[in-house]
């Protein structure tokens, strides 16, 4: 089983879309997905909607810290903010890191419309790079 962990600030969008989208084009039966952040904010009601448009639905997923996953042997960390890529704690684990730095729709503002159309960016930019990562890793 590959072991895969995406770390973002608040584990409350970037992260949690991520995970879903990890788990959406993965082979279940050889890849598990966790998500967490540097610190715990909860899932953003706005990620999970626009999750939903898509198809996706993370309604059921939890904000959850890094410090519940240290014993956990990862094979892949992906951070996927900046400021979680510079706290992200060491692990004892040959995981393979990676990083990309997505923009926080958590932080746009505007209408409600613009602020929408600031998650669903971010999300098929988040798709994107995920549905690629599960194809080159063959997951």
């Amino acid at each position: 089983m590959i072991k895969i962990l995406v770390l973002c600030t608040g584990n409350s969008c970037r992260s949690q879309m991520a995970h879903g989208y990890l788990e959406h084009f993965s082979k279940y039966d050889k890849v598990q997905v966790y998500s967490a952040g540097v610190e715990t904010h909860g899932v953003n009601p706005k990620a999970i909607a626009i999750m939903l448009e898509d198809g996706i639905d993370i309604s059921q997923h939890t904000s959850n810290n890094i410090d519940e996953y240290y014993t956990i042997p990862f094979d892949f960390v992906i951070t996927v903010c900046d400021n979680a890529k510079e706290r992200c704690p060491f692990f004892e684990t040959q995981a393979v890191r990676l990083h990309y730095n997505f923009s926080d729709p958590a932080k746009a503002i505007g209408t409600e419309e613009e602020i929408l159309n600031e998650f669903r960016k971010v999300r098929e930019e988040i798709k994107l790079y995920c549905k690629e990562f599960i194809q080159s890793n063959n997951l």
